[in-house]
């Protein structure tokens, strides 16, 4: 375990493995020991959302040479922020999505908003 986790779990504070505006905030972590007895900690899956879980408020059309990165740059204002789009769009690959020029982005409030 890491020794600061341990630290602040001997203090009794409940601290979050991702930061809040991680893909996996909410995602619950388990702890296993293996057979030399260490603890090893991991999260569990991630199950992606699927896309009518979300409420479009526009529409990209993808250009020739954009970048995911540089979209949610765009439109969100953070380029590490690029996983929300991909699960607004149910893509696994977030490449996939601006492979062809012409094709439509979705961008979309956050998961369950509805406006």
């Amino acid at each position: 375990m890491d020794p600061i986790q341990y630290l602040f779990q001997q203090a009794g504070k409940n601290v979050r493995a991702f930061s809040s505006d991680s893909r996996y905030s909410e995602i619950e972590t388990k702890t296993i020991k293996n057979d030399a007895g260490k603890e090893i900690v991991f999260i569990k899956r991630r199950f992606l959302p699927q896309p009518d879980q979300f409420t479009v408020i526009k529409a990209h059309n993808v250009q020739e040479g954009d970048r995911l990165d540089n979209i949610s740059h765009q439109y969100l204002g953070d380029p590490e922020q690029f996983w929300k789009i991909c699960d607004a769009n149910g893509a696994m690959k977030p490449d996939e999505l601006t492979e062809t020029p012409g094709d439509k982005i979705n961008l979309t409030l956050p998961k369950g908003i509805t406006e």
